[in-house]
């Protein structure tokens, strides 16, 4: 069956229903950061990576560096030079250079799974509807929570702006409860977290952020190599 733009934003259509409500989320968290509801929606139109632009706006309430923002945002958003890769070895023939950079701007965790799990080879046109419609969903509940956040009562915008990170939990347990491998490197990382927090408050958010990550990742590696198939 050949994949189509309308095809691309059918499959879309469920990613962007959930974006929007996630994305109402950080909206909320933007403008409670000292964002105005522009600077929020524009970060969510021209970004589309939910943990880089939360630690993103942390980053930016603590005035931190551009040196600072970019190693954060690389090492949060690398896995999608992956899943890049991957999909390039799905796509036809006539995905040209220009596409594939257009698309490499819309790579997320989701869309990338659906992409993935297509048979056949993967269009242009298809990536194109199905970034197309979730982008709009992930910028429009950016642009509705931030709204939101101007208007409502603090107790109210405090409780929605947890949603976000609701989604990173919903994300990561079920994976964690299966592999220890991956349950290790979450509790290393709470831990590093609990220490910058209270015990080396002086270390900014982002270069925190980065530390957790890499070390997190590097232990994890060690404790629980993985083996190499025999052929």
């Amino acid at each position: 069956m050949k994949l189509t733009f309308k095809k691309g934003l059918v499959h879309g259509l469920p990613i962007c229903l959930g974006y929007l409500s996630v994305s109402f989320g950080f909206g909320i968290s933007a403008v409670a950061s000292g964002l105005s509801v522009l600077e929020a929606t524009l970060i969510s139109a021209t970004n589309l990576t939910s943990a880089g632009q939360a630690a993103g706006i942390e980053i930016i309430a603590a005035a931190g560096g551009y040196i600072e923002m970019a190693l954060t945002q690389l090492i949060i958003n690398l896995r999608y030079a992956l899943m890049g890769i991957s999909l390039s070895q799905k796509i036809d023939k006539a995905y040209s250079v220009p596409a594939r950079m257009v698309t490499s701007f819309g790579i997320t965790d989701e869309i990338f799974a659906v992409a993935y799990s297509q048979t056949g080879q993967i269009t242009s046109l298809y990536m194109l509807g199905m970034i197309l419609i979730s982008c709009l969903g992930w910028t429009g509940g950016t642009l509705l929570g931030a709204v939101a956040g101007t208007v409502l009562p603090v107790i109210i915008t405090g409780a929605l702006g947890i949603m976000l990170y609701a989604m990173f939990i919903a994300i990561v347990v079920p994976v964690a409860k299966e592999d220890k491998k991956v349950l290790a490197a979450v509790f290393i990382a709470i831990a590093l977290s609990v220490i910058f927090k209270y015990l080396l408050p002086f270390v900014s958010a982002g270069f925190a952020i980065i530390i957790c990550a890499v070390v997190a990742s590097l232990l994890a590696a060690l404790i629980f190599p993985i083996k190499e198939e025999e052929e």
